[in-house]
């Protein structure tokens, strides 16, 4: 065979998985759209009171995109993008047939809230496309007001509904979003920090090879396995998490 013979051939089996993985991802997409369409959603609504010095907080969720627009929304809530865009994106996240935004309030100002959605589509942790697998999208607080240390209760109440035991929640830490400046802490201090947030509601540590996490070691990933979870899920999760192994 020639040298451009052997090129073409090459290229046409090149051709040919290139084609087949487009049909296998096309494929895999429709079943996910299909396994999301039977997924009940079921939004669980629950609350807590807390009163700090004769204030008093309530946190809340999920709440309804009809609610959350009657609501206002603290200038301090700008950490991932200004505080107007952010509070569209909330809004949006409420209209998703998975999505779920808890709130703290003080009467009917918005000071804090966590978001859980699907991973985005240019995720690695979509790739699977497991309708089980939710992720927390973000969680702030307001600078005003974290000194009071709701973050935890909040994510420990949105976790608390019966329904998240049949998902996988993730989250992914990264320290270029952290408010570092502010906190005045290092990475390290933060990322401890952070972990100790997320256990409040359950999640663990976990080990990946996604680049975007093993690129710096104060970046982690950690998530919350349901208890209604199978080993297969599981297992499906696992292979999300190491895309790699053919290294180690």
């Amino acid at each position: 065979m020639s040298h451009y013979s052997k090129h073409l051939f090459i290229n046409h089996n090149i051709f040919v998985i290139l084609q087949e993985n487009k049909y296998n991802y096309s494929k895999d997409l429709r079943q996910f759209d299909e396994d999301v369409k039977k997924m009940k959603h079921i939004k669980t609504y629950v609350t807590d009171n807390i009163e700090i010095d004769n204030v008093k907080y309530k946190i809340e969720g999920p709440v309804s995109h009809s609610f959350l627009k009657t609501l206002t929304f603290d200038e301090g809530l700008n950490a991932f993008r200004s505080s107007k865009e952010q509070f569209e994106a909330l809004l949006e996240i409420t209209t998703l047939p998975e999505g779920r935004v808890y709130i703290i309030r003080l009467e009917q100002h918005i000071i804090g809230y966590v978001t859980y959605h699907y991973p985005d589509e240019l995720e690695r942790w979509s790739t699977g496309h497991l309708p089980y697998l939710l992720e927390l999208g973000a969680i702030e607080l307001s600078k005003s007001y974290r000194h009071l240390h709701l973050g935890g209760r909040l994510i420990q109440l949105s976790l608390s509904g019966d329904e998240f035991e049949d998902f996988i929640v993730l989250t992914t830490e990264y320290y270029w979003h952290w408010d570092l400046k502010y906190a005045q802490l290092d990475v390290f201090e933060y990322k401890r920090l952070m972990q100790k947030l997320m256990q409040k509601g359950g999640l663990e540590v976990f080990a990946t090879d996604d680049p975007e996490i093993t690129s710096h070691p104060a970046n982690c990933l950690m998530a919350r396995i349901g208890k209604r979870i199978t080993l297969d899920q599981q297992h499906a999760f696992d292979d999300i998490r190491f895309q790699n192994r053919f290294f180690y």
